[in-house]
């Protein structure tokens, strides 16, 4: 009781927007939430305070403890609330606690953060202050009804406008400095005996600084998706259709939320936005539907610093020394310089010596302008209106692909990128080593001893130092446009660019999936005009790229397989449909084995081609007694491990692959990123097999298609986790069960429809002015 009225006091304190539900008076300002079937509410305000004080509560009713816990993060109190050494979320990684709150501490400039916001559009601030307003109304309506999780828990509390943008700026930089949040605070001045260290240094490994690279998020994101949108000249409609497959994780703020928001004359959009972000960011309106896929863009470069002699605190650009700034916090002393803060990598090389030491510059820190560009997003009638909304460079880390109700469909990498060009980076090369990271493991660093170094300023930017949609890559077309992860090279065979920079991307391709998507999309086309259905199929064929390049060889090889284990592997793989499906036997055992054999240096039989980027690389080089030799050491491993996990190896996949974030025996289809399964399923942290399966907490997530009739969009959508991240909800896990179907439902766009959906009666809450 006392936890409950310190909340309530506190609440009371914060004079909050808003007093009880009930039907509003004239003149009085109100939002209204509707829910319609599967907890997707439609919320109706007159303007982007309310509306935002709408998608505040709503969401709150769904998930107020994950938003509670994450407002601890964001006040640097994660030690003192859980505990210094458990682990919190932190952006896209778990890291301790105590590693959390330091950096909160460290990195986030309220006043800064302030004069940020202070630049966005008043629909923007009002959307911000809204949604403060309306979590914590939802506070003081529910105090004493808070789910299990955190009902009566002193660390819920009323938020703030600055906690707000704290939120927001983890959101913007975790593809930055929030991914190196433990490098940032481990760079300390290097002891005396260190110079006499580094003489003896060993040289880097080049693939365990791109491991490090990877396990931050950095390299190979775990955040992916897959986006196709097609035109009027391959459509059954002669309309845009839209397919949007964003793989993000099943677990804390980076989840999606369905909703539907209108501003009557304004404003009318639906689909899914993220945590605090009161806006679709994925979705569609009467006349356009996009996607969004994370893109090749690198978000900062790193700086590698020339030491002045003797002082491994002073730095020399252009022969003239700098002093670095230091600052204490919670006894720990963090510096930083004109390029950024000092940060340490050092499994890539990337350590404070006394002669170099490495800063960084990130593009996203302070970036407020996402919003705006939703809401642009939002209002938008053609893909043309969709290519401008991106000119405020307001999209921190995605790719967006879009197509409207007359038949163009749209690509565009309108992200937030350094602007340095090929020439830059040639005249701007650091050390040889330092140098050798972009290629391998995606860094870049730059010389930060010339002050000529520093990003560009293209008076067409509104952003200085990022790169302006101008020299973006954009394509708009009539047929077809697609992205799964690798860059923009890749949009369609037919589609060229030039004159990008390497920041952006090139023609390098990392993904299975996209050559699973160059192949799949063709042969779809071959069988007719595109229909939704046809494109939902299509995913959910999963089928297994890798598998069916690679096993073709494998098989032809068992007969002379070496041992008991690998005889029972090829066993298991000899009737598989080489299909990701539930009831597919010896999907499992493919997953376990190519997860060591994609490392076989050597493997394939034909290597990659950029000239056929679908059909390279391919089949197994087992005509090399050493590759066979690790090849079948991989399927013996693989074997092993399944057995040792207690699975059977001709077990169906849906016995072995169940979602980790419930208990609930819902059996996925699916597979990892590393097999090219376009229906991608795996973990944010990858592990193989145990005895508790193959256990799946990132991947399809909000699953939609889209296209247009005289009436407006026709959507069909899965939220494969479901609205709610509290156990007890009917919303829980009610759109994962029909994901595990295949069964996709219809999204109530319509007013009519909307009506005729609602499940139980309206909310209408009174906001204060």
């Amino acid at each position: 009781m006392k936890q409950t009225a310190g909340l309530l006091a506190a609440l009371a304190a914060a004079a909050l927007a808003g007093c009880a539900s009930g039907p509003a008076t004239l003149g009085e300002r109100s939002v209204t939430i509707e829910r319609t079937a599967y907890g997707i509410p439609h919320i109706t305000a007159p303007d982007p305070h309310a509306l935002a004080y709408g998608v505040a509560y709503a969401y709150a009713q769904d998930n107020v403890c994950m938003t509670a816990d994450q407002l601890v993060t964001v006040r640097s109190q994660r030690s003192h609330t859980f505990g210094a050494k458990a682990t919190g979320l932190l952006g896209r990684r778990y890291l301790p606690n105590a590693q959390i709150d330091l950096f909160i501490a460290a990195h986030m400039d309220d006043a800064a953060l302030e004069r940020a916001w202070g630049q966005a559009s008043a629909a923007t601030q009002a959307l911000a202050q809204g949604y403060v307003a309306g979590y914590n109304r939802y506070l003081s309506d529910n105090a004493a009804r808070l789910p299990q999780a955190c009902r009566g828990k002193p660390w819920v509390q009323p938020m703030t406008l600055a906690e707000y943008r704290r939120m927001a700026e983890i959101t913007a930089a975790q593809a930055g400095i929030v991914a190196l949040a433990d490098g940032m605070l481990g760079a300390q001045p290097p002891q005396p005996a260190a110079k006499a260290a580094q003489a003896g240094a060993p040289a880097v490994d080049l693939a365990d600084a791109a491991q490090a690279l990877r396990e931050r998020g950095l390299l190979d994101s775990p955040l992916g998706s897959n986006a196709w949108a097609f035109g009027k000249d391959v459509t059954a409609n002669g309309s845009g259709m839209l397919l949007g497959n964003p793989h993000f994780p099943w677990s804390g703020p980076n989840r999606f939320y369905e909703m539907h928001l209108t501003i009557p004359g304004q404003m009318d959009v639906m689909g899914v936005g993220i945590g605090s972000y009161p806006t679709v960011s994925i979705g569609f309106n009467k006349d356009v539907a996009w996607s969004h896929t994370v893109s090749t863009g690198k978000r900062f470069t790193l700086y590698e610093l020339q030491l002045a002699e003797g002082d491994p605190t002073t730095y020399l650009v252009d022969g003239k020394p700098e002093k670095m700034t230091a600052r204490t916090i919670a006894g720990r002393t963090l510096w930083s310089t004109r390029w950024g803060p000092l940060v340490v990598i050092p499994r890539a090389g990337l350590t404070w010596n006394a002669q170099t030491a490495y800063a960084l510059r990130d593009a996203n820190t302070g970036n407020t302008r996402m919003l705006d560009a939703t809401l642009a997003f939002a209002r938008a009638r053609s893909v043309e209106d969709m290519r401008q909304a991106h000119a405020g460079l307001g999209l921190p880390w995605v790719n967006t692909l879009a197509a409207d109700r007359s038949g163009r469909v749209l690509y565009a990498d309108v992200s937030v990128v350094p602007d340095v060009d090929a020439a830059q980076l040639e005249r701007c090369a650091p050390s040889k080593p330092a140098a050798a990271l972009r290629a391998a493991a995606g860094l870049v660093v730059l010389n930060g001893a010339r002050a000529d170094c520093a990003w560009q300023q293209d008076r067409r930017s509104p952003v200085p130092g990022l790169i302006p949609i101008e020299r973006m890559p954009i394509a708009v077309r009539s047929d077809w446009v697609h992205n799964s992860n690798d860059s923009f090279f890749y949009t369609h065979p037919a589609q060229k660019f030039e004159g990008i920079s390497p920041l952006v991307g090139d023609a390098s391709l990392t993904r299975p999936r996209t050559r699973a998507g160059l192949a799949e999309i063709p042969e779809m086309l071959g069988r007719g005009k595109v229909t939704l259905q046809a494109m939902q199929e299509q995913l959910f064929q999963n089928r297994n790229f890798m598998a069916s390049v690679i096993v073709p060889d494998l098989r032809a090889a068992c007969p002379q397989a070496p041992s008991s284990e690998a005889r029972a592997g090829c066993a298991a793989l000899q009737g598989w449909s080489l299909r990701n499906e539930l009831d597919a036997r010896g999907a499992h055992v493919f997953r376990e084995f190519w997860r060591t054999a994609r490392s076989i240096p050597g493997v394939y039989r034909v290597p990659f081609d950029p000239r056929q980027p679908v059909a390279t690389p391919a089949g197994l080089k087992m005509d090399d007694a050493a590759v066979a030799a690790k090849v079948w050491g991989a399927l013996e491993g693989a074997v092993k491990t399944i057995q040792a996990a207690g699975f059977a190896l001709d077990a169906p996949l849906g016995s072995v692959q169940r979602p980790a974030i419930t208990e609930a025996p819902i059996a996925l289809h699916g597979g990892e990123e590393f097999e090219g399964v376009l229906n991608n399923l795996g973990r944010q942290e990858p592990a193989p097999i145990n005895a508790q399966g193959l256990r799946i907490d990132y991947g399809t997530s909000y699953v939609q298609t889209v296209t247009f009739d005289a009436r407006g969009p026709v959507a069909q959508a899965i939220l494969t986790y479901g609205q709610s991240t509290d156990p007890a909800s009917p919303h829980a896990t009610d759109q994962m069960k029909l994901f595990s179907r295949k069964q996709w439902h219809t999204l109530p766009f319509h007013r009519e429809d909307v009506l005729q959906a609602r499940v139980g009666e309206p909310l209408r809450l009174r906001v204060q002015p």
